[in-house]
């Protein structure tokens, strides 16, 4: 009696991807490999043209700092620091939908191109180019180029698991084709990489991306999952899991009646805070309260030892603009993964641009002078009030603690309280013992603080939780 064959799981599209896909990864590999033939035989014509575009290139970069500047800020994001970031908010976000593995998908394609970057450039050894005119150093071997098989690797699979949620798939597509591309190309104008230094990491990028990507649908499929066309995406099913938020009609009701009432606050605080700096810098000269000013700050450098100044100079950098700014881009995705609601996340944006531009321009037209002690950090061009480290960490940890006691059980609500009071305090303290700041120069900062949150609380309602028409179920 005849066994009927098991039907597949594949759907037709599927089929015809399982079949291609094998071939790709072939064709990209020999690519590869005969790159590296060429590099290895050190071929006169391949070793012409990469010293030639390099020279060529270097001539037309260097004489010009802005085009410098420019590359500079897009290799950037082929960097380690910025793929990393956005690998660990993704695999966040992804555990925190429920979709472990995409997470563990993207986080081992990741792992796997950090360790094929070192191992291939120490089997090639191949020496960095040598430019008449450099702008730009970089550590270790040539080839390939480190930036763009890493960027090649983590946009790419990047691209692949968020592509079910994507509304415009083509426009998604280029524009990460094109940064990929970008970054390729700032390797080469800035003299660190040859040409054929970033098509082999392009190449090797794009084979280990494949090999990676297959091996998913494999192991979908002998879970007993479908496996879909590749315009997709590796889990279409995660499409409704991996949307930032279901859509709304309105996010923001009323958005503009609400950023004209956003301005005119923002107007009406920095108003405040320029009489308040106006009369502090111009008024409170021999009284109480400048001695007072004057006297608490001359009192802390009295207590001055290594261990504090070293103590002191870790907890100022906690209100550093670089450290606020990372708090930001952690705490939006997890608000905006946890949550699903853009309010909260456009809460802590508004509050972060809002707060910086206050500063600036309090600090611009005030020009109070910093207290006359002498001062643990080098000289810094803004003026005394107010205090932008402090009114930095307020403002970020303040606003975590609004959107917390709405949105957390009791039990966590406590700990934003006392970070909202414990972070702003040592900074504040630090910022005055290293003697960059009087203490009213921290009144400022919490004027600043409250008003200013206070206002986009009162506007936006961050707390508020979007009505269930207005969320796709």
């Amino acid at each position: 009696m005849a066994v009927n064959a098991a039907p597949s799981r594949e759907s037709p599209p599927g089929r015809l991807v399982g079949r291609w896909v094998p071939l790709l990864v072939v064709a990209i590999g020999l690519g590869f490999g005969l790159l590296v033939l060429l590099v290895r035989l050190h071929l006169e014509p391949v070793t012409n043209v990469d010293r030639g575009v390099a020279r060529e290139l270097n001539e037309v970069v260097s004489p010009r700092p802005y085009l410098v500047n420019a590359l500079n800020g897009t290799t950037r994001l082929g960097g380690r620091t910025v793929m990393l970031w956005l690998v660990g908010v993704a695999a966040l976000l992804l555990l925190v939908r429920r979709r472990v593995r995409l997470a563990v998908y993207l986080l081992a394609t990741t792992v796997g191109a950090l360790l094929l970057d070192p191992s291939v450039k120490s089997l090639v050894g191949r020496l960095r180019p040598v430019v008449e005119a450099p702008v730009a150093i970089a550590a270790g071997n040539s080839f390939p180029s480190g930036h763009a098989l890493g960027s090649m690797v983590v946009y790419g699979a990047l691209l692949l698991v968020f592509l079910p949620a994507a509304r415009y798939r083509k426009l998604f597509t280029a524009a990460v084709a094109l940064l990929v591309a970008a970054i390729g190309v700032t390797r080469i104008a800035l003299g660190v990489h040859y040409l054929t230094d970033v098509l082999a990491g392009w190449l090797l990028g794009a084979l280990w991306l494949s090999v990676t990507a297959y091996a998913f649908r494999l192991w979908r499929r002998e879970a007993g999952h479908p496996v879909a066309p590749l315009d997709d995406g590796p889990e279409p099913e995660a499409a409704k899991a991996i949307e930032p938020a279901p859509e709304s009609s309105r996010p923001i009701p009323h958005r503009w009646v609400e950023a004209t009432e956003i301005l005119t606050g923002w107007v009406f605080t920095f108003g405040i805070l320029y009489v308040v700096g106006y009369l502090l810098t111009n008024h409170t000269e021999g009284t109480w309260l400048g001695r007072f000013d004057d006297g608490v700050v001359r009192w802390l450098q009295t207590l001055r030892t290594p261990t504090l100044d070293h103590l002191s100079w870790v907890w100022s950098k906690a209100g550093d603009t670089r450290a606020i700014l990372a708090i930001s881009l952690v705490c939006c995705p997890i608000a905006l993964a946890v949550w699903r609601q853009w309010r909260p996340v456009v809460f802590l944006v508004l509050t972060m641009v809002g707060e910086h531009a206050l500063f600036l321009c309090t600090a611009v037209s005030v020009q109070r002078d910093r207290p006359p002690v002498p001062q643990l950090d080098s000289p810094i061009p803004t003026s005394s009030f107010p205090s932008g480290h402090s009114a930095t960490t307020m403002c970020i940890w303040v606003a975590i603690a609004v959107l917390i006691m709405n949105w957390v059980s009791s039990r966590w609500r406590w700990l934003a309280v006392v970070l909202a009071v414990v972070m702003p305090a040592g900074v504040a303290l630090s910022q005055m013992y290293r003697g960059m700041h009087h203490p009213t120069d921290l009144l400022g900062a919490a004027i600043l603080t409250a008003l200013w949150v206070s206002l986009l609380w009162w506007v936006l309602r961050p707390n508020v939780r979007a009505a269930p028409a207005e969320v796709r179920t």
